[in-house]
């Protein structure tokens, strides 16, 4: 491995969480009344950063509208006024553990923890066991959930994930062993795809991560083509692939996947320009491309963090210039703080045809804004009129009726509906893409679908 770029000294990552963030220098320099909204919020949801991201990312002069501040440190507008009132209350009197552990679980439960059907339709099945740590949507992809992979460098404040780090474990998608998922791809030929996702399968150590990979490998599993990574460590913690201890031998290890005849796709998730604007980044893009691998850009469009073309532009242009594929631009989804970080549907349409209008062929790779609902990733073509009438004009980029693939279809156009859900059909015809998986079937689908 090229040695081109190396700190003047070895970087110890270092976590930040709401036990020692008030030891950070950091924490002087945020007001007051912001202190005290993170003690409480984090409370309910869940909040760990690192010194690199603290250090190298916010712009400490610019609180609160900083966009890593706010993509890392809760705000006080993530819970509702009435929530938010109730624990700040609980703290005041000195509530017992177990009552404020009793509010906190009433407020989760009530911010939609696994939204589109993950817990209830997306859990595959093995001779009649469901697959711990899996989840099978889409016919050609399979998410796999690394039991040792259950946290991130730094939590994103709007990540829907945000069960798998507060304790939810009823709730929590974790695999211990990789031998179930292998037989599981033994049977269904069809899954071309395993994404390791989490949390951030890149927290876990190299040697680690190897163990989960080489079954892969060795399976005799000719159907699996490509090996997907979705991390944001690149834009958090990029030494993981540049000064890390065992940075090496990871690299090497995404050699030997591509040596087996897979491709690597890194699924990096970049929310903002500046996590790209570092050497350190710049160096670990570098590194992985230099094996063969791809990385690809993906993040929502979240208010008070990249809620502006501009900013979209800009970090599709320098991701391009490091060798980047932009990949997807998705709509927040609803759960957790979605009120805090949610942009009507129209506004993201905008945004994306704003941005899309600036950048090159090379980096028009970019498909969105699209949502990840209970149907499918609903991919928003533009806004339209049909019959005098404004509308949605859609289609489903994946599906979990595969045949209503890429068939455009129309919604009502309302400016402030925010989520797939709250949309209407324009016309009767357009009804059965609205219907869920388990309800009655219109009759009309397969005529739609052919």
């Amino acid at each position: 491995m090229s040695n081109a770029f190396r700190p003047s000294r070895p970087v110890k990552y270092r976590a930040v969480t709401r036990q020692n963030v008030k030891r950070t220098r950091e924490w002087t320099l945020i007001p007051r009344d912001l202190r005290k909204a993170i003690e409480i919020v984090s409370l309910v949801l869940p909040f760990r950063t690192n010194e690199y991201v603290m250090r190298d990312l916010i712009d400490w002069s610019n609180l609160p509208d900083d966009p890593i501040f706010q993509l890392t440190f809760p705000q006080r507008g993530m819970l509702e006024p009435e929530s938010y009132d109730r624990i700040a209350g609980l703290m005041r009197g000195g509530a017992p553990k177990d009552e404020m552990d009793a509010a906190v679980s009433g407020i989760r439960l009530g911010l939609n923890p696994h939204p589109a059907g993950q817990m209830t339709h997306n859990v595959p099945t093995l001779d009649g066991r469901p697959l711990k740590g899996v989840q099978h949507k889409y016919d050609q992809t399979v998410l796999f959930f690394p039991s040792r992979g259950q946290t991130c460098h730094a939590y994103c404040t709007f990540c829907f994930r945000w069960p798998q780090f507060v304790g939810m474990d009823d709730m929590t998608f974790a695999g211990k062993e990789i031998g179930p998922l292998v037989e599981y791809l033994k049977r269904n030929p069809q899954i071309s795809d395993v994404i390791f996702t989490g949390g951030d399968p890149m927290i876990m150590r190299t040697q680690v991560f190897r163990e989960y990979v080489e079954p892969l490998l060795t399976s005799g599993l000719d159907s699996l083509r490509t090996i997907r990574i979705g991390t944001k460590a690149i834009g958090y913690w990029p030494q993981r692939f540049v000064s890390d201890a065992d940075a090496d031998d990871l690299l090497r290890t995404f050699e030997r996947i591509i040596r087996a005849r897979k491709n690597v796709a890194i699924m990096g998730h970049f929310s903002h320009p500046v996590e790209l604007s570092t050497p350190v980044a710049r160096e670990a893009i570098r590194r992985i491309r230099s094996t063969g691998a791809n990385v690809y850009m993906q993040s929502p469009v979240i208010r008070h963090v990249n809620d502006s073309s501009d900013t979209w532009a800009k970090l599709w242009r320098r991701g391009v210039k490091l060798g980047c594929i932009p990949y997807y631009m998705f709509v927040e989804r609803n759960t957790g703080a979605r009120n805090y970080f949610e942009v009507p549907l129209a506004r993201v349409w905008k945004i994306f045809q704003g941005a899309y209008q600036q950048v090159s062929g090379v980096g028009r790779t970019v498909r969105g804004p699209s949502m990840s609902a209970f149907p499918g990733k609903v991919h928003i073509l533009g806004i339209t009129e049909i019959d005098r009438r404004p509308a949605f004009m859609l289609e489903y980029l994946q599906c979990r009726d595969g045949r209503l693939a890429r068939t455009p279809f129309f919604a009502k156009f309302d400016p402030e509906i925010t989520w797939f859900n709250d949309l209407e059909p324009l016309r009767e015809s357009d009804r059965p893409f609205f219907l869920e998986p388990d309800s009655e079937t219109n009759p009309n689908v397969d005529s739609l679908a052919s």
